[in-house]
């Protein structure tokens, strides 16, 4: 299928197939030439615009050497990409999730994040992560060094691919204040986020901070989080609802997309203004 609509699950698949190319050593000549289509149709795959049959896509992954439990994934999201039926959102429930959030987050032009409780994932400092992380030891999996340092790993890869990206990006976030008032792990780690924010909102011209603090009336998103990404004016904009635990949900229909950009667009009316959220976050780092 050729010209397709860009859906999240298209989006997720050539993103996929792309790191995977990309891992290989492979040009997207060679992947063409090895399964009977020329360059650009790879191209189209990647950018979400084409489908591939499913025996096409069995024949690229064999040539990318992909590893069975990848693989399972990716003939998965194939299937899901192919469907026709119109729906409203997509709820990703395979393996590896967060690796297609990160994919689609690094090729965003612009990112809208707003989280009531926690300091966004691209924000934490090295210290904030692992406080983090030791405190969903025993909840969300048992003790496990290997584990803490494979999802901290992918935490500073996850930042590294989306604020040392060589595309422009235009980077919003806006933050509530109980982010900056509960205490993960201790308070010297609190210092040490409220200084890694300072840093960003003093050397990043294209990264947009704000707080929003608990007295702030009339909040459209109270205790929730979302985030919505932007890839240009050809590719439709992905909204993500993010929840302390269950699959991902996203959202790519033009409507409700358009609700989260004007529930982001009111949360930053109501927040602090990017200067006074400087002062804002230095006074909390003065009393940690």
């Amino acid at each position: 299928m050729v010209n397709a609509r860009p859906t999240v699950e298209r989006r997720q698949l050539g993103l996929t197939l792309k790191r995977c190319r990309e891992r290989a050593g492979l040009s997207q000549l060679d992947a063409g030439q090895h399964v009977g289509l020329d360059d650009s149709r790879i191209s189209k795959v990647e950018d979400g615009f084409a489908t591939l049959s499913a025996d096409k896509l069995e024949l690229l992954i064999d040539f990318y050497q992909v590893t069975t439990d990848e693989r399972e994934t990716i003939v998965a999201l194939g299937a899901e990409s192919r469907k026709r039926a119109p729906r409203h959102s997509y709820t990703d429930v395979l393996p590896g999730s967060f690796q297609r959030f990160a994919d689609l987050e690094a090729d965003a032009v612009k990112i809208h994040s707003y989280e009531s409780g926690v300091v966004p994932g691209l924000l934490q400092s090295p210290g904030y992560i692992n406080a983090v992380f030791e405190t969903a030891e025993s909840v969300w999996w048992q003790p496990s060094e290997p584990i803490r340092e494979q999802r901290t790993a992918f935490r500073h890869q996850r930042q590294q691919n989306t604020l040392e990206s060589k595309k422009s990006k235009q980077l919003h976030f806006i933050i509530g204040e109980a982010a900056l008032t509960e205490i993960a792990g201790s308070p010297d780690v609190m210092v040490e986020q409220c200084e890694h924010l300072l840093s960003i909102i003093d050397s990043r011209t294209d990264t947009t901070i704000q707080l929003l603090p608990f007295s702030v009336p009339d909040n459209p998103a109270r205790g929730g989080g979302l985030t919505v990404l932007e890839f240009g004016l050809a590719v439709p904009r992905v909204g993500f609802a993010s929840v302390v635990h269950g699959p991902s949900t996203y959202y790519d229909e033009g409507e409700r997309t358009g609700v989260m950009i004007r529930t982001f667009q009111r949360l930053g009316e109501i927040a602090l203004s990017p200067e006074d959220t400087h002062t804002a976050i230095n006074r909390k780092r003065e009393e940690f």
